[in-house]
């Protein structure tokens, strides 16, 4: 199977997100015989280009899931993919345009989604890089001041609300590249920024390992985020204490 180039890959892309949005204007204007319902899901048919039906995605590859994820933390992202704190072109150009507003009734609308879960990756690392993500995970490295996953996203790690993500039915491939964006600050959000920091800390082997580890694990049976805590995150983060937010 021949390799798309990158660049390629890219400009198909986001013609394909142009072409969506630009077949929801058309209708909007002029609806037709068979007119479809102007809907919150109609609307958001752009998204699911990537991020699969309902925006539920897949186990593998670089688009997550957003269905059923704290709505705080949604809102967050749109709007740093709108002003530049996370980098993609496609989500900058789609967002550029809409209100505070808006992008709060697209996140309302994604976190209200209550969807299946696909099977978890099989793994494909060594047992031993496993146990060492098992523990990063569970327990953190004491010896790099870094924290346990668990600490923030919660026991089961299907997230806090309002605002901190679930980071089980995610693909490794994924994973490893949101950790490589915040240790180079392609990713950021408000100061301080804790998940950079936690980032900067954990080695590239360390990384992978927790990546691996999470990607494998299937999801409990109560796969929504936990009710808020009354205890204050273990460090501080910008995006929680501003917006009631997470990283």
């Amino acid at each position: 199977m021949q390799r798309v180039p990158f660049p390629r890959f890219f400009a198909s892309f986001t013609l394909a997100l142009w072409l969506a949005l630009a077949a929801c204007v058309a209708h909007a204007a002029d609806p037709g015989p068979h007119a479809v319902p102007d809907t919150m899901a109609q609307r958001m048919v752009a998204c699911t280009l990537c991020h699969g039906a309902q925006g539920r995605a897949t186990s593998s590859g670089y688009f997550p899931r957003i269905a059923g994820k704290p709505v705080d933390y949604l809102y967050n992202q749109l709007l740093h993919f709108r002003d530049g704190r996370r980098q993609n072109a496609g989500m900058a150009r789609l967002l550029d345009n809409l209100s505070d507003a808006y992008l709060r009734d697209m996140a309302e609308h994604f976190a209200s989604l209550d969807l299946p879960y696909p099977p978890p990756q099989p793994p494909t690392v060594p047992a031993d890089v496993l146990a060492r993500g098992e523990s990063l995970v569970r327990e953190g490295d004491a010896g790099r001041d870094v924290l346990a996953c668990m600490a923030c996203h919660g026991p089961t790690l299907t997230g806090v609300e309002p605002a901190i993500p679930g980071l089980l039915g995610l693909p490794r491939d994924y994973l490893i590249a949101q950790m490589g964006a915040w240790r180079t600050g392609l990713r950021q959000a408000s100061r301080p920024d804790c998940m950079n920091e936690i980032a900067r800390r954990m080695s590239a082997d360390d990384v992978s390992a927790a990546a691996s580890w999470l990607a494998a694990q299937p999801l409990p049976a109560n796969t929504r985020a936990a009710p808020a805590s009354a205890q204050p995150l273990p460090m501080a983060c910008g995006s929680h204490a501003q917006q009631g937010g997470g990283q």
